[in-house]
């Protein structure tokens, strides 16, 4: 009878056990769930994370704008005015933070040989510039412009050189936009 007392109480304990086993198993799985359920949101926020950190890496960038367009008005010996002599670009840094190390190239090798401040609020982009700086231009804070003037090249170079501009971003981040308005992160030469 002890021996049948010992297998009905060995009995219940290993019921017992497997049903805390199974509970066991079924908590296990839930949290597994959930686990497997918070991985896929913290991808997603991250994600997202990511995402609003590269536009507000873009941001600034995007907000500052160059206008071009090709001058002239040079008299030859034989007094014929020649036409698309050079370039004037206006820079307008229309962020809300100051860019720096702002300078124009002309093709890949010319650099502006004029550089002026500029009334960002002009009309007339041939209107007469306000007062001269060096390039690169050291700092162009927000709402400010300046006006970048090329050489006087025949008409072919004039062409062929088209504008890009390079700065630095608030954030040390080298760019460039070219005269199609694509704008880029500056890598190797570019990029200084």
């Amino acid at each position: 009878m002890f021996g049948g007392v010992v297998a009905v109480f060995a009995y219940q304990t290993i019921k017992s056990q497997r049903h805390q086993i199974g509970e066991q198993r079924q908590f296990i799985g839930e949290q597994l769930r959930f686990m497997a359920e918070q991985q896929e949101n913290l991808t997603l926020e991250r994600a997202e994370l990511r995402a609003a950190a590269e536009d507000r890496r873009w941001a600034q960038a995007r907000r500052v704008r160059m206008t071009h367009r090709k001058a002239g008005g040079s008299t030859d010996g034989q007094d014929v005015v020649t036409r698309d002599d050079h370039w004037r670009v206006i820079v307008v840094n229309e962020s809300d933070a100051p860019v720096t190390q702002v300078e124009v190239r002309f093709g890949t090798v010319y650099l502006a040989s004029d550089v002026y401040e500029w009334n960002a609020h002009r009309i007339d982009p041939m209107s007469p510039p306000d007062e001269r700086t060096m390039t690169p231009v050291q700092l162009l804070g927000p709402g400010r412009a300046l006006l970048f003037k090329s050489q006087q090249w025949p008409p072919a170079t004039v062409h062929n050189s088209r504008p890009v501009l390079h700065f630095t971003d608030g954030n040390g981040m080298r760019w460039s936009l070219d005269s199609k308005a694509d704008l880029q992160e500056a890598h190797g030469d570019d990029a200084w």
